[in-house]
């Protein structure tokens, strides 16, 4: 028996969305191995053998609605729980009702529709005209559509920590400042990294195959990470000035690399004029409504025996005593912050912005923030910082791209930390997969360390095997890759403030190895579009070997990627129509003759095209 409590099934959400102008995507989950065949059902909700015309569908002479027609679906995943089935159809009249055809065993059919889900005898039972039980996908409304910038998709990130980069201009460096690397960073530390550092780097970034820069903020803050923003308006002296902002988006642009600015918008830095206003003046400060503060006075010092949530009478970013939180529904804030992201658009010509904490400010204001900045640039990459399910923010009217921690998760889990199997893996990626549309994994911002966490030969206890094999995942899924600075020439630290050490320059240090691994993936992602493709098919998974097999495909071209995360040769069984076929290892660039039995070496990979 199919089990209806697991079908589900949600009109304008993740399973049933506009992919373009012209094309609805549909989706349906079902109880993993209940259901043999999937059909999708669709008809436009106007087609009506007699009258029903003009809208009036309950007029006395309207009768005998087509029911539409029938659709194959393809088994799109699995989970450990699930079966997600997909199909791809283009409406006409550009408006549709649907319902799904359900086969089992034993000659089980099932129709379900948006008010039941019900036994059916055939094709002819006339429940399946009753078109008032379908789905509705109302209008496929151009503007509803999720329209991410089309150049994300092939672009390949560089995130850069500005203070820890490299030190291009030591006359503007901090009077604190420590020798370059000379030890180990501390929450407080000063290196002097800038951003005349980064200009003198391009060609390095460049020769790299970096496409796109990301850098953590550059506006003035008193810390090295610059979160505590001070002012939004003005470039930290310790990284340089508007003109020197202006070089590196100049030289970047001449290089085709596109560059994204950090915006911290959930909070802001207790030495602005603002929060200095509140504590100045107090209740009676202009600024008072810019923030949440309950009472007076701001800190309890009676209660400073406990943790900081005990201590603040407002509300701050993590407990910060010095990350006060904006309100961002206040107009004078709304006003201010969508001012700020202007300008660096209109006057620097930034392509994309990073939304630091996006999750903690009201969506509201994220609606605003995209009509007003796309009305400047379309083009303009929206990513947000979300680290769960974020669904809530990628209908098309807020975000453009979240940084994909989900299927971060899932990679660490199994080539880092070893508590995922080989098949739980699968289940992990395919359940990130299928939670959002198409159109949204084809741009999500795929890390596998960052500022925030450490790093992935941290996470690997050292083992660079088992971190380029996490590289070659990541490089070979859809989305949009980063690697953290340094992560190319073997850098290494623990949680922060560790994962910010300085870079190394001096090449005699650099892993070339591990940094003609993530040159080699770079190279192959911009040449065979397969690899960026959505759809994953696991052709060999095995979880005694903690090995297996997938297939990417892209306009007739096919590549099979194989990975033994093990210490111990694997040795896998490849699909007969593999077989026999002289094949190119396009990593190494020779010919392979491939047959039944693909042996992996310890910690290997192996990448081949048809």
């Amino acid at each position: 028996m199919i089990t209806k409590a697991a079908i589900y099934h949600r009109s304008h959400s993740s399973y049933s969305y506009a992919y373009d102008k012209d094309t609805l995507h549909l989706r349906i989950r079902t109880a993993k191995g209940e259901v043999d065949n999937a059909t999708l059902r669709i008809g436009d909700p106007y087609d009506w053998t007699f009258g029903g015309g003009g809208g009036n569908l309950n007029a006395e002479d309207a009768s005998g609605w087509t029911g539409g027609t029938n659709l194959p679906m393809i088994k799109e995943c699995e989970t450990e729980l699930f079966d997600y089935w997909f199909c791809e159809a283009q409406p006409r009249f550009y408006r549709a009702r649907y319902a799904f055809l359900l086969e089992g065993k034993d000659s089980e059919k099932l129709l379900v529709s948006e008010k039941l889900i019900t036994q059916i005898t055939d094709d002819a039972d006339p429940i399946l005209s009753q078109l008032l039980n379908f789905y509705c996908f109302p209008y496929m409304n151009p503007t509803d559509v999720f329209n991410a910038p089309e150049w994300v998709k092939e672009t390949i990130w560089y995130q850069i920590f500005p203070e820890r980069f490299a030190n291009g201009d030591p006359s503007i460096s901090p009077k604190n400042v420590l020798p370059w690397g000379s030890e180990d960073p501390k929450t407080n530390s000063f290196f002097g990294g800038d951003l005349q550092g980064v200009i003198d780097h391009l060609d390095y970034l460049q020769d790299l195959g970096i496409t796109g820069i990301y850098f953590t903020p550059i506006t003035q803050g008193e810390t090295n990470h610059k979160y505590d923003t001070t002012d939004y308006l003005k470039v930290d002296p310790a990284f340089g000035s508007d003109e020197t902002v202006h070089t590196l988006i100049d030289e970047a642009h001449k290089r085709g690399m596109k560059v994204m600015l950090d915006a911290v918008f959930n909070h802001i830095g207790a030495n602005s004029i603002q929060w200095q206003d509140v504590i100045k003046h107090g209740k009676d400060s202009q600024y008072i409504d810019w923030f949440y503060v309950e009472q007076f006075p701001l800190i309890d010092e009676l209660k400073k025996a406990y943790h900081s949530k005990e201590q603040l009478n407002y509300r701050a970013f993590a407990f910060a005593q010095n990350m006060p939180k904006l309100n961002t529904e206040n107009p004078e804030v709304i006003e201010y912050l969508i001012e700020v992201g202007r300008y660096w658009v209109k006057n620097f010509d930034i392509d994309a912005w990073r939304l630091d904490v996006a999750n903690e400010v009201d969506q509201r204001f994220w609606r605003r923030f995209r009509d007003e900045l796309k009305a400047i640039k379309p083009e303009l990459y929206i990513l947000g910082e979300v680290w769960h399910d974020s669904m809530n923010w990628l209908g098309g009217d807020q975000f453009d791209g979240v940084m994909n921690y989900p299927l971060a998760d899932a990679m660490l889990g199994f080539f880092a930390h070893d508590n995922l199997s080989a098949n739980q893996f699968k289940f992990a990626v395919n359940d990130v997969n299928a939670n959002y549309p198409i159109n949204v994994n084809e741009v999500a911002f795929s890390l596998l360390d960052s500022h925030d966490t450490p790093r992935i030969i941290n996470r690997c206890n050292g083992n660079k095997e088992k971190a380029k094999l996490a590289y070659l995942f990541q490089f070979t899924h859809s989305g949009t890759p980063c690697i953290y600075y340094g992560g190319e020439i073997g850098l290494d630290g623990g949680a922060d403030p560790l994962n910010r050490k300085c870079m190394i320059w001096d090449e005699r240090q650099h892993d070339m190895n591990m940094k003609h691994h993530i040159m080699q993936l770079i190279k192959l992602r911009k040449a065979h579009p397969a690899l960026r493709a959505h759809a994953i098919n696991w052709l060999v998974v095995d979880d005694e070997q903690q090995c297996f097999i997938y297939q990417k495909e892209y306009q007739g071209e096919r590549i099979i990627i194989a990975m033994n995360n093990s210490n111990a040769p694997a040795c896998m069984t490849l699909p007969s129509e593999w077989c026999d076929q002289e094949v190119t290892d396009i990593y190494h660039e020779t010919a392979v003759k491939l047959t039944q039995s693909l042996t992996v070496t310890a910690f290997g990979f192996a990448v081949y095209q048809i």
